[in-house]
């Protein structure tokens, strides 16, 4: 089949393509060239991508403030291109709203009509403003862009000289050529592990039922048999998603509880409930993001500040647990003391910020909040936020007792979350995670220390912490916990196939609850990893060395490896992908998440009036594109 010609070819259809497009037509309407032929690719959709489908759940919710989205650079984003200012999200929703009718259905008006900056959208109406910037680009007569719904499984090259090109061939035999390649994936899948294949093949010879990890928006969780113990694996954004999107399957309603002054929640069940018992590793959700329009303490570093990250960001020999988490560990302790120290000074002995500032370990740390805390009640350790347990059997008892108090800081965080010290250690690390992703990115840390210690937890913990779910559904899931419908089984999580019994079985050590079930759900994401990708694209350049994962002395990274950023005008390459030899192939750009340790931030979506990693290199790509565009117009 020959190949149909472009521009440039566009691999993914999710924000990273759409920035991508828009950058690329407002460099063609200030370079007056005429419109920029540019094919974008997506397995699922392009424009919205696999994780913004507009045909999702409603109930699946985007876990970033609504006025905190954008797909067009503002000042704040360091580019060399021409600025093109364009709705974000919350403009874009007025607009719609003002237009009184969209394309997709009613759904887009009734959703935009009730959106406020402080809104968490829905996924499928950020897939419907992505969507409708793309089509606005296109309306501009600036790019001629030509939408392919297919999977890109290989890429080839053809012709010599200046009149070759880079040709993606599809899954359907399908091919694509054009001088540049963007790859632009976003958020790509894990393979099948050895324990995935072997706990679905389990399922199918015993009648069982087994949800495995992926996009939740491509798998179904509903239709749970009601009144039956139901296993779940996976405690972050999307067990909160599927808990919203169950509810409203089984009909049962929330009341609030009168007099609770932390706006407790009740859950009124309709008896077509299933009983979810549910784990992971570490036991426990992933706490609350702030709730709308109520004020945050501010986060003010006393060891980790900005002077401190950029002596660091000079080295590529940091040592993460003996020199980073240390100081972190101490800027924890101090935010959750001075927030204590404020709502319950009689709970905290004075000299706490002396004894902080000589201690040189975590364990010295965690030695600290031992002393200074004199009410069990309000007791925390640094290890509590990787181990609620801190590793030891507690027992039922033991166990709900945590549980407990899970819940009463959660409420506490919520509705306080300017004075509650657990808002304070949440909000510490929020601030804290961007620097160290930014040592991470500039080569700061050594390949042992990032692979075992920022790789290997860090990012987990900071996830946890600082990148949760709204406040609503985190009322939800609490509310389901306290009526019985959900029990968080415990930490360390182990799922196994019980031959015996021809059903799946779940335990944790810590806790020595063990259960079994016909129903196993994964609400984990399949996600991130470039060496267990399922990309067959990826995989295809990685086992032919043309490309390579990027390494750290030696130590292999999660991500591709790609050349640094080129911001000036003048030089005409960035975040093009190396090879295996390490020699570059400027005609394939990487964006994004597959090369995401040469690209700190770029896994984030934009924001207004933030840098954003994500929108400038979208502009490093559609430079590039310009330039051939350019030279082949001979302008």
């Amino acid at each position: 089949m020959s190949a149909e010609q472009f521009d440039a070819v566009i691999v993914g259809g999710g924000p990273r393509g759409v920035a991508t497009v828009l950058r690329t037509a407002a460099r063609a309407a200030a370079a007056g060239t005429g419109p920029v032929r540019l094919a974008v690719i997506d397995a699922i959709a392009v424009g919205s991508g696999a994780t913004w489908l507009v045909d999702q759940p409603a109930q699946y919710l985007n876990n970033t403030q609504a006025d905190a989205t954008t797909v067009h650079p503002d000042d704040s984003t360091r580019m060399s291109g021409p600025s093109a200012p364009g709705p974000d999200l919350v403009d874009w929703a007025r607009r719609v709203r003002a237009d009184g009718h969209h394309p997709l259905g009613r759904w887009v008006l009734e959703e935009a009509s009730e959106l406020t900056g402080a809104t968490f959208a829905t996924r499928r109406l950020q897939g419907a403003y992505y969507r409708d910037q793309l089509e606005a680009a296109g309306a501009t007569g600036t790019v001629e862009i030509t939408e392919v719904v297919g999977l890109a499984v290989d890429l080839e090259r053809e012709g010599e000289g200046e009149e070759e090109l880079s040709v993606v061939l599809l899954e359907d035999g399908r091919r694509l050529a054009a001088p540049l390649v963007v790859l632009a994936q976003g958020m790509v899948q894990a393979e099948r592990s050895a324990e995935t294949e072997a706990l679905a093949g389990f399922a199918e010879r015993h009648g069982l039922r087994y949800v495995e990890p992926g996009m939740p928006a491509e798998r179904t969780y509903t239709g749970l048999p009601a009144g039956e113990d139901v296993l779940v694996r996976g405690l972050g954004a999307n067990f909160f998603d599927v808990a919203g999107q169950l509810v409203q399957e089984w009909g049962g309603r929330l009341a609030p509880v009168d007099g609770d002054p932390h706006g407790r929640l009740r859950y009124l069940p309709s008896g077509r409930e299933p009983h979810l018992v549910v784990g992971s590793r570490r036991g426990v959700p992933y706490r609350s993001k702030p709730e709308g329009g109520r004020s945050v303490r501010p986060f003010r570093p006393r060891w980790a500040d900005e002077e401190w990250f950029a002596g660091l960001g000079t080295r590529t020999d940091v040592d993460f647990a003996l020199e980073v988490w240390p100081v972190l560990a101490r800027e924890f302790a101090g935010a959750y003391l001075e927030a204590l120290d404020e709502l319950h000074p009689a709970a905290v002995r004075h000299g706490w910020q002396e004894m902080l500032d000589a201690a040189g370990t975590s364990e010295q740390v965690d030695a600290v909040l031992d002393a200074a805390i004199t009410d069990p009640r309000w007791s925390f350790a640094l290890e509590e936020l990787h181990r609620p347990t801190r590793g030891e059997h507690v027992g039922p008892r033991g166990w709900a007792k945590l549980v407990h108090r899970l819940i009463a800081d959660e409420l506490g965080s919520l509705s306080d979350p300017w004075h509650h010290p657990r808002a304070a250690v949440n909000a510490a690390m929020a601030t804290l995670r961007r620097h160290v992703g930014l040592l991470t990115g500039g080569g700061a840390f050594t390949g042992e220390s990032l692979t075992r210690d920022v790789l290997g937890w860090f990012d987990g913990d900071s996830l946890a912490l600082a990148s949760g779910p709204p406040a609503d559904r985190v009322r939800l899931v609490l509310a389901l916990i306290e009526a019985g419908v959900v029990e968080l089984i415990g930490p360390e999580m182990v799922v196994e196939a019980d031959a015996g019994s021809g059903l799946f079985r779940a335990s944790s050590p810590i806790t020595g609850r063990e259960i079994t079930s016909r129903v196993l759900l994964e609400t984990r994401m399949s996600k991130g990893r470039v060496p267990q990708t399922s990309d067959p694209l990826l995989r295809s350049l990685l086992a032919t060395g043309r490309a390579r994962l990027h390494t750290v002395d030696g130590v292999p990274t999660h991500s591709m490896e790609a050349t640094r950023a080129e911001r000036s005008e003048g030089m005409l390459r960035g975040h093009n992908l190396v090879a295996a030899d390490g020699t570059v192939d400027h005609s394939v750009v990487v964006l994004g998440i597959p090369a995401a340790s040469t690209q700190p931030g770029s896994a984030i979506g934009a924001a207004p009036g933030v840098p954003s990693p994500l929108l400038a290199g979208a502009d490093i790509a559609a430079k590039q594109i310009m330039a051939r565009r350019v030279a082949a117009l001979g302008v």
